[in-house]
């Protein structure tokens, strides 16, 4: 579990404070900023950036992929004399997982792509911060950094991998653009939605999970919520989503979403999105409550975007999700391969 969280509206201010009594002598703190925020002089200035720290603007157009973390690190050590005091991602999910993924590989040898899996992390991470500016993938909290890899998209999961610190700000989220806010946010709903009805479910998961669920409800089938009161909410909902899924599992919709963004790049929670539409077999309350979300924020969910898939890419995309082997158990216990075959999942991706 993360060991230290702040929250609330303006405690962003509160970091520099917080990192005092991490700052190590020579070795600086390095910053992940996502690259909206590059010509934002108002928020990069409250960046109280001291002696050698660096600040590096990371592009979220793209999922985060192993080799990238490998440069970032590469390029840290040749730069440094000393590992950094610290690494702090200030951004989306994209961010998130790439500062997890930064501080693991600063103090463990090879690549990341060797360490996609569990447990596989054998040293501590150097210390690092995740400052969420958008709100439900739970990269906050999560044990996992999802990275695609030269042969698959699968995380890091590991106990070293969560943040040492979490800021959680409602303020920073004002102004994500709708369809961001939607499709993250559904990350989160679709993550209590497969840790509450999955076979992993456990008393600790279960209790996280119905209060993100509820939350999800209010903040995006509800009226009575203001702006404020929505960005707090969503920010503790990712927050509890993000902790369900800890302590138990996702499911369906997430395995079949790797397999869309390893082969064509598609972003996590507008994959999560394209998948769950078709999931009424497996989730139909709520794919039910799904439509109903959609419809009342007029969101246009990507269609036919499997249409042209070539034989191997399509196979491809296959053997990806059917690699995730803890998330079809916990949808459907250990006989999920007498469920889930190639030709069923051909025959749901090509509804895509």
């Amino acid at each position: 579990m993360v060991p230290k969280v702040v929250f609330g509206e303006g405690c962003f201010d509160q970091l520099s404070t917080i990192l005092t009594s991490q700052k190590q002598e020579k070795a600086p703190f390095i910053y992940l900023v996502d690259d909206t925020f590059k010509n934002n002089t108002q928020f990069l200035d409250r960046i109280n950036l001291r002696f050698n720290d660096k600040l590096l603007f990371v592009s979220a157009d793209e999922e985060p992929k192993t080799r990238q973390v490998d440069e970032m690190v590469k390029n840290i050590k040749t730069e440094f004399t000393y590992l950094p005091s610290g690494i702090i991602g200030i951004g989306g999910g994209t961010v998130m997982d790439l500062a997890k993924a930064v501080a693991i590989m600063l103090n463990n040898k090879g690549s990341a792509a060797d360490y996609q899996g569990w447990d596989l992390v054998k040293k501590k991470a150097v210390y690092h911060v995740g400052i969420p500016t958008i709100s439900g993938t739970g990269a906050e909290v999560s044990r996992t950094t999802v990275l695609t890899g030269p042969v698959r998209k699968l995380g890091i999961n590991s106990d070293f991998t969560p943040f040492d610190q979490v800021v959680l700000d409602p303020q920073l989220t004002k102004g994500v653009p709708k369809n961001q806010w939607f499709f993250t946010g559904m990350d989160c709903f679709i993550h209590c939605v497969e840790s509450l009805n999955g076979t992993f479910l456990n008393a600790f998961s279960q209790s996280y999970g119905e209060k993100a669920y509820e939350l999800c409800l209010e903040i995006f089938l509800g009226d009575s919520l203001s702006e404020e009161e929505s960005r707090a909410k969503l920010m503790m909902a990712s927050w509890h989503g993000g902790m369900s899924i800890a302590y138990s599992q996702v499911g369906v919709a997430h395995a079949m979403s790797y397999g869309l963004g390893y082969v064509l790049g598609t972003k996590h929670g507008v994959g999560n999105c394209i998948v769950f539409q078709h999931l009424k077999e497996f989730y139909p309350k709520d794919v039910a409550l799904f439509e109903q979300m959609v419809a009342k924020h007029n969101i246009q969910i990507p269609q036919g975007i499997c249409k042209d898939l070539t034989s191997d890419q399509m196979d491809t995309m296959i053997t990806v999700a059917l690699g995730m082997v803890p998330l079809w158990e916990n949808a459907l216990g250990t006989n999920w391969q007498e469920v889930i075959t190639p030709e069923k999942l051909k025959a749901l991706y090509l509804k895509m």
